[in-house]
């Protein structure tokens, strides 16, 4: 008698892709549901962790350009849903994805708890330049734009951008290394 069972003689929620999906499925729910959740002590001037940009940075940390673009589309996609779509989200994380991806493929990325934490601080400046330049320019060439006046809102961006670099810097292991470990094991598995 054998021990191990053929994957494809196993039902078909019990395949390591279903259930792989799944747990990928349910990270990225459980990080949609973190956005817009205020838990005290994981506020810093108004600013909460970016869940969706730790996400993306962990999935495409071992991914190629076009998964991770791929990524950030469609997590920025659902963020927009929640959210209004002007300024997008899609844009910022599309690029995060992507340099985090390019990253790796230069090897400047190694995969212990600074430099995931750096990363992560360094995205989530450029997510929200993206988003401060998106702003600037619905401010510019719109003559009705909701938006404040240039100054305020680079004074404004300057601080959203710190204090969220410095949360989801900080929570960023705690997401990377558990769907790490789970994305290494599924890959290991024959």
């Amino acid at each position: 008698m054998t021990l191990g069972v053929r994957a494809s003689s196993l039902p078909l929620w019990r395949q390591p892709w279903v259930i792989n999906s799944l747990v990928t499925a349910a990270s990225v729910l459980v990080c949609l549901l973190l956005l817009p959740s205020r838990i005290p002590g994981m506020e810093l001037l108004g600013v909460a962790p970016h869940w969706l940009l730790i996400w993306v940075v962990a999935w495409s940390i071992k991914r190629t350009q076009w998964e991770a673009a791929i990524a950030g589309l469609v997590l920025g996609l659902l963020q927009d849903a929640m959210t209004s779509p002007n300024p997008t989200h899609t844009l910022s994380l599309i690029v995060v994805g992507v340099l985090t991806a390019r990253l790796q493929k230069q090897r400047y990325l190694q995969e212990d708890i600074v430099s995931v934490a750096l990363i992560v601080f360094a995205m989530a400046v450029i997510a929200e330049t993206v988003l401060a330049l998106q702003i600037s320019f619905d401010q510019l060439l719109s003559a009705n734009s909701l938006y404040p006046p240039l100054g305020r809102i680079w004074i404004y961006h300057q601080r959203v951008a710190l204090s969220s670099a410095i949360l989801s810097s900080l929570w960023a292991p705690a997401l990377y290394y558990p769907l790490n470990h789970w994305w290494e094991r599924y890959v290991a598995e024959p």
